[in-house]
């Protein structure tokens, strides 16, 4: 079973302040380590908040690099491209914002591999992945889906891969769970009890959650609303 920590919130702005405070802390942490901070980030309406708060930390943010989860083949001024809110909230604080879509009128799985062409250079492993969990076991692009496989099982080396559903690129399987740290966070019933199955369950949960997550001997923080 994964050895994982909940922590429960009642609001979900006393969630949004304690996991920014968590990742500015891992920040932090890993800039006094390293010298700089390669974080994950996802987006979406319950990430916002957090980023808003997180943008207040006096940090050496020009030694941070941030890159989306997963994201969208769109412009980044579409309000559905997670690179652009990461974007306008961390590139006027001095940070580094990478995305994962080069060309938009690329296919996905085009998109995937250049991807992978772009970013391999970077400085692996993730200082921090965070993570988003739906009701129904999603997180980011990862969704039950054909695409699925290619994101889960990709080798170590793979950083990126295109999924057909919406037209999306994802970090890996691989790549997600080699960072450093995993934070995950759920809002409901219906999220708490997926994450409960893949905590206890593995893989025999079925859900893409539940697979990300299988076998892996980090901690987990999971933070949880009502």
């Amino acid at each position: 079973m994964i050895e994982a920590e909940w922590w429960e919130y009642d609001e979900a702005d006393e969630a949004a302040d304690a996991i920014a405070s968590d990742i500015e802390f891992i920040l932090d942490s890993a800039l006094d380590a390293r010298g700089e901070a390669l974080v994950a980030l996802p987006g979406g309406a319950a990430a916002a908040p957090v980023y808003a708060r997180l943008a207040k930390a006096k940090l050496a943010w020009k030694r941070v690099t941030i890159l989306p989860t997963d994201d969208r083949l769109v412009a980044p001024t579409d309000p559905a491209s997670v690179v652009g809110l990461l974007a306008k909230t961390f590139l006027p604080i001095g940070a580094r914002v990478i995305p994962l879509v080069g060309d938009i009128k690329a296919g996905h799985r085009a998109a995937g591999l250049a991807a992978d062409e772009r970013l391999g250079a970077m400085k692996w492993p993730l200082d921090l992945a965070w993570l988003i969990v739906e009701g129904d076991g999603s997180t980011g692009s990862l969704v039950a889906s054909p695409d699925l496989d290619a994101a889960m099982t990709a080798p170590a080396k793979a950083i990126g891969v295109g999924t057909a559903d919406g037209g999306r690129v994802t970090l890996t399987r691989a790549t997600l769970m080699a960072a450093r740290t995993v934070l995950v966070a759920a809002q409901g019933a219906e999220a708490r009890d997926v994450i409960e199955a893949a905590v206890e369950e593995g893989t025999k949960a079925g859900t893409p959650i539940a697979r990300l997550l299988a076998g892996t001997e980090l901690p987990i923080d999971i933070h949880w609303t009502a």
